[in-house]
Formats: structure tokens, C-alpha cells, sequence
């Protein structure tokens, strides 16, 4: 998969407005600080287009496929028309489902409950824990790190041509990482695995928020991606693509709205009529703002024009690489090296320096939101590092002396919302802890890293 660029002549676009633009937060060295979100990996803020919709149908809102009153009729209509967008945004084929869940994790977990007798799961150890964990039930073969994409899927080919026995067969993989930001050959290991009678699913957690996601013209089997990622507020997420397998799966959850008829049998017990359509496994009261939200998030991204968006963000990538590169205590991790297609996620360690510690200090003496430890990808990220398998670490531990490695990593992420600024703080921020130290000492309290304040300012 390559990154679409803007055609030359394109106006790059502003920043899209985001909750929380305007939020300041208090600095150790005093004064205070407009914040730097620059962990959307994690989450991203939501969009206030995505706000004000919401807030706009919030004093509507009622019961979903449970009503005859107004409300829900209109909550109703709200819900299964959010189905029909989220479908159009992911290109969908005509007889694919859109099944609303909680999130990433929740949709992988529903596909791996469904998964028919015998299916064997292929699973780089690159993957996020949401998708290199949910598969305990069916035989998994875990395949080592690749370093190139076509590596990838000589790797994916191999290991799908020497299964035995040649039975049902599932492919999981990123569309991109996570840690690195790298897009994945997902078209290629797509056809690779559909040459070996195997289906695949992306999870498009990191991608759908960054780079146009379509699912018929990917050839995937499913996409999974979670709402808060996508500029939604939290709880709700996507399974979306073929139904066969779901359709032959018990519900996901046993309950109201996955059942057409419920009657007793004359010997005391239960007869259940399960739904054909994805309200099988939508079990429960749905969370109506939250797919509402999703569904908005999707217009408002398709309606700023995808290519514009990529096209600003990739000039941030630029400028935050040659920062970093410019910092020669700094190194960036990489999977299939400098050249590769990426999205707005980065991670690097700095030398002689702990993690968290450097972390810490980017939000407690600049305002800056970023992510340190090993980002739910912990066999990733030790390959990156080439640690092995040991505790992270905590802020309070001696620092790494110069050449030593660290014991996890700093991750800076940003997208549709991040202003210029944010990245121009970000990046002398770097520059001044490197070449000055933090100005506070820190310690671990309750798993977190924070300023010793009981100590004196360095």
C-alpha cells in the first residue's frame, strides 16, 4: 500500500478543530501552558465537528429497535443509517456487514468467537495486543518480525503453503504499526493469502484515522477499528466485512436484540431464533451516541477531503523525522527502514536517557502529551530495541548510561488536529532536555512517572 499524496497544485488544509485546542495545563517550572496532544495513537481528541453533532441529536436520543415513540423511531433510523455510512466510508461490498462493538479489541475478540472448527490464525509479533492476543482458542502460528514488506509476504506465503492439515485459515495484520507508523503490504498479503484459500482481516486501528481504508479494493475479508481512534469519543468500534463466518457463529453475546423469537418447549427448556443480519451479535441496548459518533467522524473526515489530509500530514512526518535526525542522541525505531510509507506515529529513544523520565518531562516542563513504555506491541517493540523479554522499567530507575539500551521507548503521534505549533514545541523541547537535562528530578508514584517535588530543581 502506498501513501496517496495531494496533486502538486492542492491547497494543504488547515488543522481540523478538535476538543481540548484551547486547554491549558499547569507547568512544574510555573506559569501554565496550552497543551500538545501528541499521543493520537492513543487516542485521538474528538473532532468538534463530531461534538457538536452529537450534542446536536444527545436530547433525541432513545431506545434502539425497542420503540414505538418518536424518539426512538428517530434513534432507530439514526443508528441503521450510521450502519450505511460507516459501510460507504470503508467501501464495502454489497453483502458485507457493518457489526457496531466496543472497539478494536471488541470486534477481533467477536471474529476470533467466530472463527469455524480447525481454523488455523497467522499472526506477525509485530502486531498490537488486540491483535495478536484474542486467538488463544484456535492454532496460531506467530510469525517473526519481517524487515522489508516483500519479506512480509514471502514470510505469510511460506507459512500458509506448509499448514497442515490444509484446512480453514485466518491472516491478521496491521494496516500500520502502531510504534513505527509504517503502512503494511496489505493489498499483498491479501492476495497471498486468498492464493492459499486463507482470509484475512486488517486491523485498521492506526490506519482508517490517517489513509482511506476500502475494503473491496484492499480485498480483505474484514476490518476492525475503533472509534476514539477516529476522532470519536471512546466505546464504540467497527467489525466490518464478509457475514458467512458470522452468520454460522452462536452470538457473540446471548441476549435481547440478537434474537428474533424466544419460546419454552414443552419439556421446560428454551427454543431461540438468532438474527441473520449483524444485530446477531449486537446483544444489549447499543450505544447509540457512540456509533452515532463514529458515523459522524467518517462524514466529517470524507467531507475534508482524505488527500488534503494526508498531504499536511505527511509534511509533519517530514518535519518531525529531520527534527529527530537532527538530534544526534535520538534514534528513531523502524521496522522496514527510512524510506518506507508511514503515518503520523513515531517512536525513538533518546541516549543516556530513561524513557519515562524524558517523558515525564515533556509534559510536566513544556505541556507536551506524548506516550512512553512499549505501546500494547511488547514483542515489537523488543525487537526494535533488541531487549529481551524483562519489566519495562520505571521512571525511577537509574538512567541508561551512553550506549546502553533502553527498556522501552517514547512514542510522538499527531493527524488531522495538530497544529504546526505542537510539533515546533515538541521538537525544541527535544533539542533543550537533551542538550540541558530536565530541569526536575522525577520518581514513580502509583505506576506513574511525576516531578519529585520533594527534591530540589535542578
Amino acid at each position: 500500500m502506498s501513501v496517496s499524496t495531494a496533486a502538486a497544485d492542492q491547497s494543504i488544509c488547515a488543522p481540523l478543530p478538535v476538543l481540548g485546542a484551547d486547554v491549558t495545563v499547569p507547568l512544574v517550572t510555573g506559569g501554565d501552558v496550552t497543551y500538545a496532544a501528541l499521543d493520537y495513537a492513543a487516542s485521538a481528541p474528538a473532532l468538534q465537528r463530531v461534538w457538536d453533532d452529537v450534542a446536536a441529536y444527545a436530547p433525541y436520543y432513545g431506545s434502539v429497535h425497542r420503540g414505538a415513540g418518536y424518539l426512538s423511531q428517530l434513534s432507530t433510523d439514526l443508528f441503521e443509517s450510521s450502519r450505511v455510512t460507516v459501510a460507504e466510508f470503508l467501501g464495502c461490498r454489497a453483502d458485507d456487514q457493518v457489526v457496531f462493538t466496543r472497539s478494536t479489541t471488541d470486534s477481533l475478540n467477536l471474529l476470533a468467537a467466530a472463527l469455524p472448527a480447525d481454523c488455523q490464525v497467522f499472526v506477525f509479533e509485530t502486531e498490537h495486543h488486540a491483535s495478536l492476543l484474542p486467538w488463544r482458542d484456535a492454532r496460531v502460528t506467530y510469525l517473526d518480525a519481517p524487515r522489508t514488506p516483500d519479506q512480509a509476504v514471502a514470510t505469510l506465503e511460506r507459512a500458509l503453503a506448509g499448514r497442515e492439515p490444509y484446512g480453514p485459515a485466518l491472516v491478521c495484520v496491521t494496516g500500520a504499526s502502531n510504534v513505527t507508523g509504517e503502512l503494511w503490504p496489505v493489498k499483498e498479503l491479501a492476495a497471498a493469502a486468498h492464493a492459499h484459500g486463507a482470509r484475512i482481516v486488517l486491523d485498521a486501528a492506526q490506519l482508517a484515522p490517517h489513509h482511506p481504508v476500502d475494503i473491496a479494493e484492499l480485498d480483505v475479508d474484514w476490518v476492525a477499528f475503533s472509534g476514539h481512534k477516529l476522532y470519536a469519543p471512546f466505546g464504540s468500534g467497527v467489525l466490518a466485512g464478509r457475514a458467512d463466518w458470522l452468520l454460522a457463529a452462536e452470538p457473540y453475546l446471548a441476549g435481547g436484540g440478537a434474537s428474533r423469537k424466544v419460546a419454552r418447549r414443552t419439556d421446560g427448556g428454551v427454543d431461540v431464533e438468532w438474527h441473520t443480519t449483524a444485530a446477531r451479535h449486537e446483544a444489549g441496548s447499543p450505544n447509540v451516541i457512540g456509533v452515532y459518533s463514529i458515523a459522524a467522524a467518517c462524514k466529517a473526515l470524507t467531507e475534508a477531503g482524505f488527500d488534503r489530509l494526508v498531504a499536511r500530514e505527511q509534511q509533519l512526518v517530514t518535519r518531525v523525522r529531520e527534527g529527530l535526525a537532527g538530534v544526534p542522541e535520538v534514534k528513531v525505531l523502524s521496522l522496514f527502514g527510512d524510506d518506507a510509507p508511514r503515518v503520523g506515529v513515531i517512536s525513538f529513544v533518546v541516549e543516556g536517557w530513561n524513557s519515562s523520565h524524558f517523558a515525564a518531562a515533556l509534559s510536566a516542563e513544556y505541556g507536551i502529551g506524548v506516550r512512553d513504555g512499549l505501546f500494547c506491541a511488547h514483542p515489537l517493540v523488543r525487537t526494535l530495541l533488541g531487549s529481551e523479554p524483562q519489566d519495562p522499567g520505571e521512571c525511577g530507575a537509574p538512567e541508561a548510561a551512553p550506549g546502553e539500551r533502553s527498556l522501552n521507548a517514547i512514542r510522538v503521534s499527531f493527524g488531522a488536529g495538530t497544529p504546526d505549533e505542537h510539533v515546533e514545541r515538541f521538537l525544541g523541547a527535544v533539542r533543550e532536555l537533551v542538550s540541558k537535562g530536565a530541569r526536575w528530578t522525577y520518581r514513580t508514584e502509583e505506576g506513574r512517572c511525576v516531578p519529585d517535588r520533594g527534591a530540589a530543581q535542578v
